[in-house]
């Protein structure tokens, strides 16, 4: 059985980031593992009902970790408080991930839901720090591995030794 991925919808091409662009940079790389019938496009935030586009929001106080367990907010740049959406964004992309059968993520960076190495600082300065989103959280604690969209390689050699296991 082939290793199957939850990728986020930006990469794929899809218009879903907050500002109603997408992060496609990977084509070719994503497109052979889609040919491969590997890939679960899901895009966490749609699914949990934000629209496109919607005001930036950042994590503040916390990380992806602190947030679910309520202890972090994620608020928007108009200062709507989004905490509990974005938190249903974290439960979607896991459902989405464990109903298909994934074993692993490719999600965007940045993202308070998707980035899985550097999320922003929450002062809305444009500065990020190491951390997590709620959604790479969420998938870390239940077994699924993450990886940024700029992990691309470590990636690709994860499904290789996943394939060989198989």
């Amino acid at each position: 059985m082939k290793t199957k991925i939850l990728v986020s919808a930006c990469l794929m091409g899809h218009p879903v980031r907050y500002n109603a662009s997408a992060k496609t940079q990977l084509g070719e790389l994503l497109q052979t593992l889609r040919a491969e019938d590997r890939l679960v496009i899901h895009c966490p935030e749609l699914a949990a009902g934000l629209p496109t586009p919607r005001p930036s929001a950042e994590i503040v106080a916390g990380q992806g970790e602190q947030v679910m367990a309520g202890q972090a907010r994620i608020i928007e740049s108009t200062g709507t408080d989004v905490t509990a959406h974005y938190q249903l964004a974290a439960w979607l992309a896991l459902e989405a991930a464990q109903g298909a059968g994934c074993s692993a993520a490719l999600l965007t960076d940045g993202s308070p839901t998707c980035g899985s190495t550097e999320i922003y600082d929450g002062s809305f300065s444009g500065k990020k720090i190491a951390g997590n989103g709620v959604a790479a959280a969420l998938l870390r604690q239940h077994g699924i591995a993450v990886f940024s969209h700029e992990q691309i390689p470590a990636l690709l050699a994860w499904i290789a030794e996943q394939d060989e296991k198989a």
